[in-house]
């Protein structure tokens, strides 16, 4: 896999999870099927910044993405119910025209791997 990292707006950046640790936390979190309709990220651009245009080609990158994803593991919610790891799973499967998609759910959120940082000031 390769690396991500998952981002949330911080005062000064980005928080910044490693997807690599999400998924050794979340490997003991017994994995539920979930419609697509709690899934809220599906509506917003979620791959895309509000000052980026999603080209095609960008497009297209993610596209092949989500040709790779391999929907035997399941996405991964924080406490509050929103996607760490996952959006290329679902599109994948939704794509596909499934219904449901297995995910966990962690009841309390892990502490960011990296506060008030730049996405490419990270190790890839």
């Amino acid at each position: 896999m390769r690396k991500q990292y998952h981002f949330r707006p911080s005062p000064n950046g980005f928080y910044a999870w490693d997807v690599d640790r999400l998924v050794k936390l979340s490997s003991l979190l017994l994995p539920t099927s979930i419609n697509f309709e709690q899934i809220s990220e599906l509506d917003e651009p979620y791959w895309f910044s509000s000052d980026e245009t999603p080209s095609c080609r960008r497009i297209a990158e993610q596209f092949k993405l989500m040709l790779d994803a391999d929907l035997q593991y399941p996405i991964i919610f924080c406490a509050l119910g929103r996607l760490m790891d996952g959006m290329l799973r679902i599109a994948k499967a939704l794509a596909l025209g499934k219904r449901t998609i297995l995910s966990v759910r962690f009841q309390e959120t892990p502490e960011a791997d990296f506060v008030d940082v730049q996405p490419d000031d990270l190790p890839y």
